[in-house]
């Protein structure tokens, strides 16, 4: 290679290289930015408790990724660091859940599950990477599956509440989420699975960091723009903006439209008249056919007028003021709460229990003995 040659090599790669920096360095401040944001509305969520943990797990991913990190480092250094960054995949999952349900919990399992992970990854790059054993490619193989598994139960758990949920701004955000998210995960799978030793290098490292920057950058503006009780219950609004004055009174409501007016009248109608939350697997779409209107307005009707993020809550309401009547009905008192709950539209006792005792803090038959002791 002549000079000048060997001169333009080394300039182009460390151009690559600090561009592949910059682009590290610009996805790091937004995810700590991120992270301020969520953790700042509701640390007490469960979705803002899995978004941080999510963001500065990415954020050592980001770092572990480097491939100059990579080929410097030795593997024992750098296995805490694999381990979080796989450990990734658990977190995405949880905070899918969390995101999109407004009554997940964290349980243990969900802890255990990214200790379990976390563990493989970093006994793999420690110990397994450069060893020679008959278990390796079994234990390696396992943990590049990881990745892929988490990504299709995050995307089977954001499925299964999509057509519940009311709130359309989160709606738009967990379509893309899950679209990009899984994407992103098979992507970069396939990419590792092409590299030696599973590390990438040169331009595909810059492309991986260039994926999530983007990522992470659409996912942190919709976010901005969600007002805190669209993206969190009850929680306040969320924005980087500069605070304004507040004007000395505020503007007055727009008036109801009559349309909104004579669309919540017939819901009403519907739901306490016909009494249609009776109906076996009630949704949004056959109640928006019923009342012969397009979905999205019956979503919008009972989201923003009426308060409710979720259409199976603002169903199970209906459901338990039936049940809670019946129960404090003297002349019912023997007849059973199964045979109170299916008729209240529960399709078991189970999820019955669960709403009811989250509604009241009381059993059902608690209930029933605190309102009928004096009778």
């Amino acid at each position: 290679m002549s000079p000048v040659a060997h001169s333009y090599s080394m300039s182009d790669s460390l151009s690559s290289t600090l561009f592949d920096a910059a682009l590290r360095g610009m996805l790091i401040a937004l995810l700590m930015l991120l992270a301020v944001v969520l953790g700042r509305d509701r640390p007490s969520l469960a979705a803002a408790r899995a978004g941080v943990a999510l963001t500065l797990g990415l954020c050592v991913q980001v770092v572990a990724s480097t491939p100059t990190f990579e080929a410097l480092v030795p593997r024992l250094w750098q296995a805490p660091l694999v381990a979080v960054s796989v450990g990734n995949a658990v977190l995405f999952w949880v905070f899918v859940q969390a995101l999109f349900d407004d009554d997940f919990a964290l349980r243990p399992v969900h802890g255990a599950a990214w200790v379990a992970v976390a563990v493989l990854a970093g006994f793999n790059c420690a110990v397994m990477a450069a060893s020679a054993f008959v278990v390796t490619p079994i234990t390696i193989g396992l943990q590049r599956g990881v990745p892929l598994l988490f990504a299709v139960l995050a995307a089977i758990a954001a499925a299964s509440h999509w057509r519940s949920d009311l709130v359309e701004g989160r709606r738009r955000l967990r379509g893309f989420i899950v679209v990009t998210g899984i994407a992103y995960t098979v992507v970069m799978l396939l990419a590792r699975l092409g590299s030696p030793q599973g590390r990438l290098s040169g331009m595909t490292a810059t492309i991986d960091v260039l994926l999530l920057l983007l990522i992470v950058a659409v996912v942190a503006w919709r976010m901005l723009r969600l007002t805190g009780s669209d993206l969190f219950p009850s929680a306040r609004v969320a924005a980087l903006a500069q605070p304004r004055a507040e004007p000395a009174s505020p503007p007055p409501p727009p008036p109801p439209d009559p349309a909104d007016e004579r669309l919540a009248e017939a819901l009403q109608g519907l739901m306490t008249g016909a009494r249609v939350y009776r109906t076996e697997d009630l949704t949004v779409a056959s109640l928006a056919a019923r009342l012969a209107v397009p979905e999205y307005r019956l979503r919008r009707l009972i989201n923003q007028r009426l308060g409710h993020r979720n259409f199976n809550a603002f169903v199970n309401g209906f459901r338990l003021e039936e049940a809670r009547a019946a129960l404090a009905d003297p002349a019912r008192r023997e007849l059973p709460v199964l045979t109170i709950a299916l008729e209240a539209g529960f399709q078991s006792i189970g999820p019955f229990n669960r709403a009811f005792k989250a509604a009241t803090g009381l059993t059902p038959t608690e209930f029933r003995r605190e309102k009928l002791a004096d009778s």
